[in-house]
Formats: structure tokens, C-alpha cells, sequence
């Protein structure tokens, strides 16, 4: 819920970042633009179903989901970014940019819409109109 929440977010957003990829390193900057897009929004999934697997289980498999999920993630991302790091298509401060704007723009925008309530524990419930005060 809050992966779909975060991707349909992030799509508008994608087009600036492509855009300015291209018009300062051309198709190259496009690409590896594009590239560091899917590779954060792939992060963020997969933090989510993590998380989401190991919710459901005793709260070390929680603590050890987010923990070496944040290691096996990061390593993936390295992996990633090693596997195409002398490829001709690549510009790297494009994609390094890319890959910090969108993470950290999505991970503040989603901050602010996220409920710490258990009652409620995704996204935050539609402010519902107050009933009519008894006796008016």
C-alpha cells in the first residue's frame, strides 16, 4: 500500500529528473537518469516487502529484516551500480543524483503522509466530517 502510494507519487516527478539528465548530459544523462529512477523506486519495494514479510513474524525477524535488509539493499545497490559503472551509456553524477533525489524526496514526502498509530498503520485515514453536535 504504501510501495503503490510512493510509485504513483514518484511518476510525475520522473519526467524532471529525465529531463534535466538529457538537457545537461544529453541521452547518456537520460538514461542513467532513468536507470538511477528504477533503481530506487526497486529499493524501496523491496524495502516494503521486507518489512512487510517480516511484520508478520516475532519482532527479531522485524529487527533483522530492517537491518539486513538495509545491508542487503545497499549491497544490491552497489552491485547495480558496479555491473554498469564503465558502460558507454552511463553518466554517473546523473545517476547518483537521480538515485539520492529520489529517495530522499520520496522518503520525505511518504514522512509526511504516514500514520505512527497502530490503529491505523499505513497511510493516514481521510479526515472523516465531525457529527452533528446532540441536540442542534
Amino acid at each position: 500500500m504504501v510501495v503503490a502510494d510512493m510509485a504513483r507519487r514518484a511518476l510525475p516527478v520522473a519526467p524532471v529528473l529525465l529531463l534535466v539528465g538529457g538537457i545537461f548530459w544529453g541521452l547518456d544523462g537520460l538514461f542513467s537518469s532513468a536507470y538511477g529512477f528504477a533503481l530506487a523506486l526497486s529499493n524501496l519495494a523491496l524495502s516494503a516487502a521486507l518489512l512487510g514479510w517480516a511484520a508478520r513474524r516475532p519482532l527479531s525477524f522485524l529487527m533483522a529484516a530492517a537491518l539486513g535488509g538495509y545491508l542487503l539493499r545497499l549491497g544490491l545497490l552497489t552491485v547495480a551500480l558496479a555491473a554498469v559503472r564503465h558502460s558507454s551509456w552511463v553518466e554517473m553524477v546523473p545517476l547518483g543524483v537521480t538515485i539520492l533525489v529520489t529517495h530522499l524526496g520520496l522518503l520525505w514526502w511518504e514522512t509526511r503522509r504516514l500514520s505512527m498509530s497502530l490503529a491505523f498503520p499505513a497511510l493516514k485515514p481521510s479526515p472523516s466530517p465531525s457529527p452533528a453536535a446532540p441536540g442542534s
